[in-house]
């Protein structure tokens, strides 16, 4: 677990994991995602939430102790019984908790139901991180109270739920979801969060239409998602991560106004004849900082 206080490298891809499968929770490791989320949630259905609980609680405490340092370790819980989902999966391998339907008041009592289970197992008080999902009309109208709450260090968007609670009927492009996807990242940058994750890419079958949604999340303002199924994650990895071409160029721009600002000015022009501002330089600051994150 990451010392209270101390920064946690920003994750590309989440992968879920239904918390009632043990071999799928044991091999999750394995799958090259930044971070996994084992799931008491959607995943699982509710004669088999106990199971979960069990599994998931043995997992953290036994076998991600002698895991890889990656992933991180998240776990998804139920809004309707935090309680009991926290209690059995708080420890010291345990990363954060993912919040579905996130508001004020449920992130409010995550808070203080982390708290006490940090002081029963001696752990860090706040040391457990929270990844609030935005899935509910009033959710998304507290974004930004939802993005400062305590604990939360990522947003995502659960857009199966919240186009449901909507009504909305959404397009292959989903335009329709657009205006959430955007509040999500106001939202993020208003209370100086990382960027969010986005949502699910559900056709499976797909790759290209997974990368270019994925691509486009990325020209959004996300900087991660969440996969379904291990073969997502290497494409979410890609999308992701600055290509080097990407790195070469940002760091031009970077050398190119520091060399102008050492002469006295506060712009410069980059190989291609366009200027270069501390405005452009903070978005490739932005490129070359994702390239050298501690994976």
């Amino acid at each position: 677990m990451t010392a209270v206080g101390q920064p946690r490298a920003t994750a590309r891809s989440y992968l879920y994991v239904p918390g009632d499968q043990p071999d799928k929770v044991a091999r999750a490791a394995a799958r090259g995602a930044d971070a996994c989320i084992l799931d008491l949630e959607d995943a699982v259905a509710p004669a088999k939430k106990a199971t979960a609980r069990t599994t998931v609680g043995a997992f953290l405490a036994d076998a991600a102790a002698s895991a890889p340092a990656t992933p991180q370790w998240w776990v998804r819980l139920n809004a309707d019984t935090p309680s009991a989902d926290i209690v059995a999966v708080v420890g010291p391998h345990l990363t954060g908790v993912v919040v579905p339907k996130a508001d004020v008041d449920l992130l409010a009592e995550v808070h203080r139901l982390l708290g006490d289970a940090e002081r029963d197992h001696g752990l860090p008080v706040g040391g457990i991180a929270v990844f609030a999902l935005l899935e509910t009309a009033g959710g998304v109208l507290r974004a930004e109270a939802v993005a400062a709450a305590p604990r939360v260090e990522r947003i995502g968007l659960g857009e199966a739920d919240l186009a449901a609670e909507l009504r909305l009927q959404p397009g292959p492009d989903k335009v329709e979801l657009w205006p959430f996807r955007s509040r999500a990242v106001l939202a993020c940058a208003a209370v100086g969060l990382a960027p969010p994750v986005g949502p699910t890419e559900t056709a499976l079958r797909d790759p290209d239409r997974l990368e270019a949604t994925s691509r486009l999340l990325l020209r959004q303002g996300f900087r991660g998602r969440t996969a379904i199924h291990p073969a997502q994650v290497p494409v979410v990895n890609r999308v992701f991560s600055p290509t080097a071409a990407e790195v070469d160029a940002a760091q031009d721009i970077v050398d190119r106004l520091a060399g102008a600002e050492q002469s006295g000015s506060g712009v410069a022009v980059a190989a291609d004849g366009r200027m270069i501002d501390a405005a452009v330089a903070r978005s490739a600051r932005e490129v070359l900082d994702r390239a050298t994150a501690d994976r």
